[in-house]
């Protein structure tokens, strides 16, 4: 099942779905524990998006080692691959709701290659496609990632909208103490020397 309100489009989902499939999708990286580019094509939203373009987008990941409960935080960009013994993860895409949406989430398309013998055979370990899809952080039941040894979930997707670039700027301290008080009611001190400071609980004289 994919949600797709209001975070993802259909010629996107169409297009990373062709891609999920495509021998491209078995290399793994020869490098361990770095993240490396793949040869996979930047997927596009169609015209008029708005945000941080894809290509630009880091996705951050979790990933969960089942046997020995190891669990670590990967950050991709769309294009990129890691590899950490025996598994390695690919990010196609990711995305997020923007600002005025009225039901915010992230997700990213993900795929888990495992190498492993294949299930019921005595044949020799080799790299497997296990998973290809979008997994979404706020509705993780939505797709979900069935390994025995592995699991990914989403935990965010950095990016901006317009309007989000630049912060707003706070006024520090110092501004705040430099901005003039409002003048006091209460009784002032002399300003000659030997004058005397009006009573104020005396009354005046009549």
């Amino acid at each position: 099942m994919i949600r797709t309100r209001g975070l993802l489009v259909l010629p996107l989902l169409a297009t990373l779905a062709a891609c999920g499939s495509s021998t491209d999708a078995l290399e793994a990286p020869a490098q361990s524990g770095k993240a490396q580019p793949t040869n996979d094509k930047i997927a596009t939203i169609a015209s008029g998006s708005i945000g941080t373009p894809m290509a630009e987008r880091v996705a951050v990941l979790g990933l969960l080692n089942k046997r020995n409960g190891q669990t670590r935080d990967i950050e991709l960009k769309p294009g990129e691959a890691i590899r950490f013994d025996k598994v390695v993860v690919r990010l196609r895409a990711c995305e997020k709701t923007a600002p005025w949406e009225t039901y915010p989430d992230e997700g990213a398309f993900v795929q888990l290659l495992v190498n492993e013998r294949p299930p019921g055979t005595t044949e020799a370990e080799r790299w497997r496609n296990v998973f290809s899809g979008w997994l979404f952080k706020e509705n993780p039941a939505a797709n979900v990632v069935e390994h025995a040894i592995y699991d990914v979930w989403v935990k965010a997707c950095k990016m901006n909208f317009p309007g989000e670039e630049t912060p707003v700027e706070e006024k520090s301290s110092d501004a705040a103490t430099a901005e003039p008080k409002a003048p006091s009611s209460a009784p002032q001190l002399p300003s000659e020397p030997g004058a005397k400071a009006p009573d104020a609980a005396t009354p005046d004289a009549l």
